[in-house]
């Protein structure tokens, strides 16, 4: 899985560790996401499109 966090992220002028505080997790948890190294719950994919003004599907590209 690849994600456009980072991008997102940038364009809002948000930090990791702000992104983190704005979605309940630890910024450990925004770097794994933003490597595609962690599988977030739909949950925490909803949270932080919510916090990047984005749609889930713009965030996280999926490969089959």
């Amino acid at each position: 899985m690849d994600t456009r966090i980072r991008e997102f992220r940038a364009k809002k002028g948000m930090t990791q560790a702000q992104l983190a505080e704005a979605v309940g997790v630890r910024r450990e948890t925004i770097v794994f996401l933003e490597k595609g190294k962690y599988n977030p719950s739909l949950k925490l994919a909803h949270d932080v499109a919510v916090a990047l003004d984005s749609a889930i599907d713009e965030l996280f590209i999926f490969k089959d």
